[in-house]
């Protein structure tokens, strides 16, 4: 059994889990692998393990949400992922908007935001029209933020931020020596949402897959062999169990 404690004290019993509501990661990042092998198990094709994928986003969104994550976001579609089959990329397109259609009434209700990272300008404009509809229709809400990566790549969008720094430099905007890492931080896809505490990836990999290589810098990660449709709100609170006895240091000493 897995529970949230109702004190801010941090218990462990046996199989209990307790999370210490006062240390819940304020934004958590996942990287939703494992739907394909999922489907491959169940001799399904691959869509399915996609389809399958979205009921677990439906799962952890309410958790994050009921826990007090303030930001999750979600590795959806990468600028690698073009290279995949032509059919799968289509129904992965189909997918999102099939999502976005049935669910965005539900979001605006719970008081969601709805984001996204990444370069939607090459999606289908099918896909670009109900991502703005999302954006317009819960831009005002004050509840957890979906943040969803849509044709995102690290390396890609720090290559984004360079130029748009540079642009700002040519016009006498900033000067060169404006230029940290706050302020870099600000001309990333990114730009106003925190870094994520937490970063998990499930399916067994144990890698980044060039997702959020600028943020991730003192993200803690946490690894799993769960497939992402069998991922549950227990394996979530498991993680942010995890993350909460971490000592994290941000390269000093406690």
């Amino acid at each position: 059994m897995i529970s949230i404690f109702k004190s801010n004290k941090e218990e462990s019993k046996g199989n209990n889990i307790v999370l210490d509501k006062e240390n819940i990661p304020k934004h958590i990042a996942i990287i939703m692998d494992g739907n394909g092998r999922w489907a491959k198990e169940r001799n399904l094709p691959r869509t399915f393990g996609h389809k399958a994928g979205v009921e677990t986003i439906r799962k952890i969104l309410k958790e994050c949400d009921k826990i007090g994550v303030r930001y999750l976001t979600l590795y959806a579609f990468s600028t690698e992922n073009w290279k995949r089959p032509k059919d799968e990329v289509s129904a992965l397109m189909k997918l999102l908007v099939e999502y976005l259609r049935k669910e965005l009434e539900e979001l605006n209700k719970n008081n969601v935001v709805v984001r996204s990272i990444g370069d939607i300008s090459k999606l289908p404009k099918i896909c670009q029209d109900e991502l703005m509809a999302s954006y317009k229709k819960t831009k005002n809400n004050t509840g957890v933020v979906l943040n969803l990566a849509l044709n995102y790549g690290g390396r890609d969008e720090i290559i984004y931020g360079i130029k748009k720094a540079y642009e700002k430099i040519q016009k006498g905007e900033i000067s060169i020596d404006d230029i940290d890492d706050t302020t870099f931080g600000n001309f990333l896809y990114t730009e106003g949402i925190p870094d994520p505490d937490l970063i998990i990836r499930p399916s067994g990999e144990q890698r980044l897959s060039n997702f959020l290589l600028w943020q991730c810098a003192y993200s803690e990660f946490w690894y799993s062999t769960i497939n992402w449709p069998d991922f549950k709100e227990e394996d979530l609170h498991k993680a942010i169990y995890d993350y909460q006895h971490r000592n994290r240091r941000f390269g000093g000493i406690k």
